[in-house]
């Protein structure tokens, strides 16, 4: 039996979206991550439309990379479903993206982003912080169900 994904990507980016799982390969969490390439298959995923109707893995899912520059719907056009179509959605997102535009991290904030990381140029400093991103987030998950089944 296969383990189910723990982090969706969100990249169009074919070299992106290496680099991104090279880095969770090195955290040894690269077998749990499912990619998607645009934002619109990205809602399909995450509200379980179309090909994804039947999958019920994504509610494994503990961590969301986004990029903003998406074909079809980009990355604040996915964030504003999330916000406004589903109700409590707590799954962390963390938008990984190469705009550093002070007004596009506002606005990732205010609707819903819990984390931006604008995409390093240098590859070890793209390991590095998605390294630091999927510990924090992972370990944030994983004390959130240790509550939840304490309660």
């Amino acid at each position: 039996m296969t383990s189910s994904p723990k982090i969706l990507l969100i990249e169009d980016n074919e070299d992106d979206a290496e680099l991104t799982k090279i880095a969770l390969r090195k955290t040894k969490r690269n077998d749990l991550v499912f990619w998607v390439k645009d934002g619109a298959e990205a809602l399909d995923f995450l509200l379980g439309r179309g090909l994804y109707e039947a999958e019920h893995w994504r509610e494994d899912l503990k961590l969301i990379f986004l990029d903003l520059k998406l074909p079809k719907q980009n990355g604040f056009e996915v964030l504003e479903v999330l916000k406004y179509t589903v109700n409590n959605f707590v799954i962390p997102i963390c938008v990984l993206t190469s705009s550093n535009v002070e007004s596009d991290i506002e606005r990732a904030y205010q609707l819903g982003a819990n984390s931006y990381i604008v995409k390093p140029i240098d590859f070890k400093e793209h390991l590095e912080s998605v390294n630091k991103a999927v510990n924090f987030w992972l370990r944030y998950a994983d004390q959130q169900n240790h509550l939840a089944a304490v309660s």
